[in-house]
């Protein structure tokens, strides 16, 4: 069998790899195999932040609909506004109700009276 020399092959690779760890500081950016180490730590990692990401927004929506639903004394819990709109079959996501509460304090008032009219 005759020998097989990877040259453009294997230079494509690794500038391909070298790229990738352009950020990286010390051996980390420089030697092959620490590139190689670094990068399928930094992509597992980036899964995880990326769920991480999700639950972090989720708990900011919510505190803000509950610091929107106790100043406005709309509810006393938020745990109640949203036991109420499902009740409802009101169907509005939690990032949708933060950016109200936000954006529009007398609507978020008006979906809360409308639970606690319709029951």
């Amino acid at each position: 069998m005759t020998r097989t020399k990877r040259g453009y092959t294997a230079r494509r690779g690794r500038t391909k790899d070298r790229s990738f760890a352009s950020g990286f500081q010390g051996a980390h950016a420089r030697l092959n195999r620490s590139i190689i180490q670094q990068k399928i730590r930094a992509l597992s990692s980036a899964d995880g932040d990326r769920d991480r990401q999700k639950r972090q927004f989720r708990r900011l929506w919510i505190t803000r609909i509950n610091a929107g639903i106790r100043e406005n004394m709309v509810f006393s819990s938020y745990s109640r506004l949203i036991n109420n709109l499902y009740k409802k079959q009101l169907l509005l996501n939690r990032k949708i109700l933060a950016q109200i509460t936000i954006l529009n304090r007398n609507c978020l008032y008006v979906i809360g009276n409308h639970t606690l009219e319709m029951r």
